[in-house]
């Protein structure tokens, strides 16, 4: 981390629209996967209501229509496109990222899964580091040469402060030796978003492309499916907040459209956002800031290889 932190005048109970006010996306392209629920389509709302073109990127193209309907409804902005994507099949990411065509300048790798029980794909990897981490990965790589086309692109990787719970374990990512445990997993998929954040921006920084991750806060959405309603309360506790500590979905959405779009962070990238504003160190006992793991040059660029190595196999 440089030690010039990136400070807004934006806070935790700041939307989406707030966020974005006063800049003009008109003429831009972007991207959100996961963009038919929860803070996907907020970011996607706030996106396409400074002008872009947005593509939603979802597994549900039905409910993906339906949230662009409502989209252009709510913003008047009739450029809001459907296109399926479902991360844990590289078959579909490989088509979206053939279909693609022409510049990219915003990618908000919103989608992803929580805590769920233990699922393998076809090739047998964790559900959770596949869908969360590889299948972004196998998108944004396979979308950079559209991202360097738009001259000063944009990636948005969406984590979360449960990478406090776990590093990626690189001698067993995929659970075949180590007790299958739902919370670690998901913070392993969580830290590689941000790792992969350090590695994409170091890649290709030159190339006008700038990575970011970030944590939305805790918002009630069809992420927590797999989780009770007892747990959530006990981790809301944990954490020392109450009711008052959820926020909303266009709250939740706000570091997203920062990370996204603010000219604060022009040519800023690998650095670790939450309550829009870029974080610091994680300090003993609490749940904010980041895991100097997280955040590690030499375990991002690991990170790479493994993920290439395993797209490749």
């Amino acid at each position: 981390m440089t030690s010039t932190r990136v400070n807004t005048p934006f806070t935790r109970d700041t939307t989406a629209r707030e966020v974005i006010q006063g800049i003009d996306l008109a003429g831009r392209r972007a991207v959100v996967t996961g963009g038919a629920s929860g803070i996907g389509v907020e970011t996607a709302r706030a996106l396409a209501a400074a002008g872009a073109d947005v593509t939603l990127a979802v597994r549900n193209p039905d409910a993906g229509q339906e949230a662009a309907a409502d989209i252009t409804a709510t913003t008047g902005n009739e450029h809001v496109l459907v296109a399926p994507l479902d991360l844990a099949d590289l078959t579909s990411v490989a088509t979206f990222v053939a279909n693609w065509d022409g510049p990219l300048h915003i990618l908000v790798n919103n989608a992803g899964i929580m805590a769920s029980p233990e699922m393998r794909t076809a090739q047998g990897w964790e559900m959770q580091f596949a869908t969360n981490h590889l299948g972004h990965f196998a998108l944004t790589t396979g979308l950079r040469p559209a991202l360097a086309a738009a001259g000063g692109a944009r990636v948005v990787s969406v984590s979360s402060a449960a990478h406090l719970r776990s590093p990626v374990v690189f001698d067993d990512i995929q659970f075949e030796r180590r007790e299958y445990d739902p919370w670690l997993a998901y913070g392993q998929s969580k830290t590689a978003n941000v790792l992969f954040a350090v590695e994409a921006t170091r890649r290709w920084a030159a190339d006008g492309i700038f990575t970011n991750s970030l944590m939305p806060g805790a918002i009630r959405t069809n992420l927590q499916r797999y989780i009770t309603d007892e747990e959530l309360d006990r981790m809301r506790s944990a954490s020392g907040g109450g009711a008052a500590y959820w926020k909303t979905t266009e709250q939740g959405a706000a570091t997203s459209v920062l990370v996204a779009t603010s000219p604060l962070l022009d040519g800023i990238g690998g650095r670790y956002f939450e309550d829009c504003q870029e974080a610091g160190p994680n300090q003993a006992g609490s749940r904010a800031g980041y895991a100097p793991y997280a955040l590690d040059p030499e375990a991002a660029e690991r990170l790479w290889q493994v993920s290439e190595d395993l797209l490749r196999a």
